[in-house]
C-alpha cells in the first residue's frame, strides 16, 4: 500500500476518485496523460486494495474501495498541510 501511495500521479487519481466514481477515459481526460499510463496507475492502486472497480459494457469504472481510503486521503492531506 505504501508503494501505491508513494507516487504523486497515483495520489492525484485517488483525489479525483474521492469526488466520485469515474471511468478510465474520464480519468485520462482529467490527467491529460496516456491511457496506458493511467491504466497502469489504476491497476497498482487496485492491487493495493485502495480502489474498487466494475465493468459496464466496454467501460471500467473505478471508485475508492471504502470509507477507510477516504479517511486515509484526508489524513494524508491534513498532514501535508501541517508540513507546509
Amino acid at each position: 500500500m505504501c508503494h501505491a501511495l508513494s507516487d504523486p500521479a497515483r495520489l492525484r487519481l485517488l483525489l479525483w476518485l474521492a469526488e466520485r466514481e469515474m471511468c478510465v477515459s474520464e480519468l485520462v481526460a482529467c490527467e491529460g496523460g496516456k491511457l496506458s499510463s493511467v491504466s497502469a496507475r489504476l491497476q497498482t492502486l487496485h492491487a493495493a486494495g485502495l480502489l474498487a472497480r466494475r465493468r459496464e459494457a466496454k467501460h471500467i469504472f473505478y471508485a475508492l474501495a471504502d470509507e477507510h481510503v477516504h479517511e486515509l486521503l484526508r489524513n494524508i492531506l491534513h498532514h501535508a498541510a501541517e508540513l507546509a
